[in-house]
Parts: C-alpha cells; sequence; structure tokens
C-alpha cells in the first residue's frame, strides 16, 4: 500500500488525512521535486537568446500577424 504526503516541521502529513495506527512500521522513500515548466521551459529558450537579429521591430507585439496572417495590433 502506498500513500503520499508532505513533511511538515519534521512530521509527515499525509494526503487525504489517511492516519495510520501508533506504531505502525512504514518505509519512506522521498521523492524528486518535480520540475516546473517555467524551470524547464527558461533552460531550453536560454540557449536562443540573441540569436535572431533581422526580426521586424514589433516581432513581440504583432507576432500572431507575421506567424499566422492575423491583422496587426
Amino acid at each position: 500500500m502506498s500513500y503520499q504526503g508532505i513533511v511538515a516541521n519534521g512530521t509527515i502529513i499525509l494526503d487525504d488525512g489517511v492516519q495510520l495506527p501508533n506504531g505502525m512500521r512504514v518505509e519512506v522513500e522521498v521523492m524528486p521535486e518535480p520540475k516546473t515548466v517555467s524551470e524547464s521551459s527558461l533552460a531550453s529558450l536560454l540557449k536562443y537568446a540573441g540569436m535572431v537579429t533581422d526580426l521586424p521591430a514589433d516581432m513581440a507585439r504583432n507576432h500572431d500577424h507575421y506567424l499566422h496572417g492575423a491583422p496587426k495590433k
């Protein structure tokens, strides 16, 4: 049987209010922190920073126009 939870002030608090009997032996497996989208996305995008130098001055504002033909803002 497996439960998940968090550690708060040195105490393991199980999700969904699960309570185990006092004295029950348990095995704790520490799980890696999941990467947030912003960390992994930023790291992968930063390698391209400054590579393109010939874009229109209003590219950020009107990227939908240049990429998909939408009206300019």
